[in-house]
This record gives C-alpha cells, sequence and structure tokens, in this order.
C-alpha cells in the first residue's frame, strides 16, 4: 500500500470554466492530464458556451 498522503501535497488545477482551483480526486487518478472541469456543472456550462461572453457596460 503507498504511503499516505496530506490532502496539502495534493496536485491542484484551475477549472477552466469558473477559473477556481480543484484539486486531485481518486476518480480521477487514470485521467487527470484530462481533467479541465471542476464538476459536471462546469463542463456543461462550457459545452453550452456559458460564462465566455465578455461583461457589457451599463
Amino acid at each position: 500500500m503507498p504511503p499516505m498522503r496530506r490532502k496539502g501535497d495534493l496536485p491542484v488545477k484551475t477549472c477552466a470554466q469558473c477559473g477556481r482551483p480543484f484539486t486531485w480526486r481518486k476518480k480521477w487518478e487514470r485521467v487527470w492530464e484530462a481533467v479541465r472541469y471542476c464538476s459536471d456543472r462546469c463542463r456543461a456550462e462550457a459545452r453550452r458556451g456559458r460564462g465566455q461572453e465578455p461583461e457589457r457596460p451599463a
């Protein structure tokens, strides 16, 4: 069994949709290089094209 890791020692990425940092999860172990979004919600919004529009001044 590999040695335990502290949560602070896990790899971190920034979500391509919301820009928030997220940490490595066990279920992403084999595909960590391909993970771009922190959640299903961010992935769905990216597919719809939401959140990327620049804000218009009022």
